[in-house]
């Protein structure tokens, strides 16, 4: 690859393929038949526990191994209607591949992620025809704010059974971090939008480009019955040293979602990322990919305190992204307005700085990815809701917050989890506000 590139790419073109090819690529037939036949059906399947949205996966996979492709898909679906999307990034190491029973016999476990998503690709390449669910008893009129995860999910399952959705996002194209935000190795821009407009196939009207304040906030919820909050977290967080105001220092979720949605991308030679959690290896792993010559990652803690996942870690050094421990940023350094390095001092375990030693890091590019902001203000607009330790707080079992007509889920509330965690918690909420409108509490609120 180039050392230098400014790549002009599009959504699902062939540039971005051939630099982001899957990093777990589907099954074939025979494959996924083999596979599928290694799994022991547990009667008890730890591996459904584990999953957030207890997906039926000795059922789902004993279909595959039967054939009926279609009737594994239904399974997944009527458990996680984004089944198609958690079959590429969800962290299966660590859900319900971890709680494989294969372990305990010291075999490797049954490849549920990658089956999932055979079943899953097969049932979209079939044209996805989902049937419906029980018809409302009493429909309802929903707007869910926000068109991530947890809001799709919400909509999805109201939609399915008779309600009138509508789903409101600023941004130009709906998924969220599917769309925007998840490395272009694990999840293709073209397959969360076509996730987005199986949805949208189910009767859920998204409007995009549509920035909501707490003015049309209020408009919108004396026009619906119930209001879902999917908002999401904010922007990332500053680093809060001088510098910060460069050109070439470019947030992690920016530069992700630069290459995967927004066209062009020009990386240099030499990138810093600051961080170590599994958003900050995707941007290091983009760097490289991009064209950079070297991607190294500063993080103040030590390989075993980094919050990314083992496996992420193990993909980093594959790709050659180099590692910066025990290591604090302490200014950008410019040149004529741009980054030409980063200053760095090291630290003890307890992050006391260590005197004299300071150093500087040469790079072009600072990206930071120490985490995001919380958007409260539009939440905290609604009477009610309580935003008072920094998240959306709501009755967890029913995704209800303080004022009974609106509901919340996904990263506003459980403050960053993974995709498969906004869908439990989306789906958690439609059924909530079915049942409040069959009792009649929300009529009553």
């Amino acid at each position: 690859m180039s050392p230098k590139m400014s790549a002009q790419v599009s959504i699902g073109s062939p540039e971005i393929r051939t630099r982001f090819p899957d990093l777990h690529p589907s099954f074939t037939g025979q494959e996924a038949n083999v596979e599928a036949n290694r799994c022991l059906f547990c009667a008890d399947a730890p591996c459904a526990a584990a999953c957030p949205t207890h997906i039926d996966v000795p059922r789902f996979i004993k279909k595959i191994s039967s054939g009926n492709l279609r009737g594994s898909a239904i399974t997944i679906l009527d458990a996680n209607i984004l089944g198609a999307s958690c079959s590429r990034v969800c962290p299966v190491d660590v859900l319900c591949e971890g709680a494989c029973v294969m372990h305990r016999f010291n075999r490797e476990p049954i490849e549920i992620g990658r089956l999932q998503r055979f079943a899953m690709d097969a049932f979209h390449a079939a044209g996805a025809d989902l049937p419906p669910l029980s018809t409302a008893l009493k429909p309802v009129r929903v707007a869910c704010i926000g068109a991530g995860p947890a809001s799709l999910s919400c909509a999805a399952e109201l939609a399915r059974r008779g309600h009138s959705v509508t789903v409101f996002e600023g941004r130009s194209f709906a998924g969220g971090l599917n769309t925007h935000g998840v490395a272009e190795y694990k999840l293709q821009t073209p397959e969360s939008l076509r996730e987005v407009d199986f949805i949208r196939s189910l009767g859920v009207e998204i409007r995009c480009t549509q920035q909501i304040d707490s003015a049309h906030l209020k408009q919108i919820a004396s026009e619906y019955d119930a209001v879902f909050l999917g908002l999401g977290l904010g922007r990332m967080d500053p680093l809060g040293i001088p510098g910060e105001g460069l050109s070439g220092v470019v947030d992690a979720l920016r530069l992700i979602a630069n290459y995967k949605t927004e066209h062009t991308i020009q990386i240099p030679p030499r990138v810093a990322v600051i961080g170590a959690g599994n958003t900050a290896i995707d941007a290091a792993n983009a760097a490289m990919r991009l064209g950079a010559e070297r991607a190294v990652i500063v993080y103040r803690r030590s390989h075993k305190e980094m919050p990314a996942f083992a496996f992420e870690y193990k993909h980093a050094k594959q790709e050659g992204v180099d590692f910066c421990w025990s290591s604090k940023p302490v200014r950008i350094v410019g040149k004529n307005g741009k980054v030409a390095g980063l200053d760095c001092v090291r630290v003890k375990p307890n992050l006391e700085t260590i005197a004299g030693s300071d150093f500087t890091i040469a790079c072009d590019m600072v990206v930071p990815a120490i985490g995001q902001s919380r958007s409260l203000t539009l939440a905290a607009s609604v009477s009610g809701i309580d935003t008072s330790k920094g998240l959306i707080a709501v009755d967890r079992a029913t995704g209800r917050t303080g004022n009974a007509r609106f509901y919340a889920g996904g990263d506003i509330v459980n403050g960053g989890r993974e995709v498969v965690d906004a869908a439990a918690d989306g789906k958690r909420a439609a059924l909530a506000i079915i049942e409040a409108s069959n009792t009649g509490e929300a009529a009553n609120a």
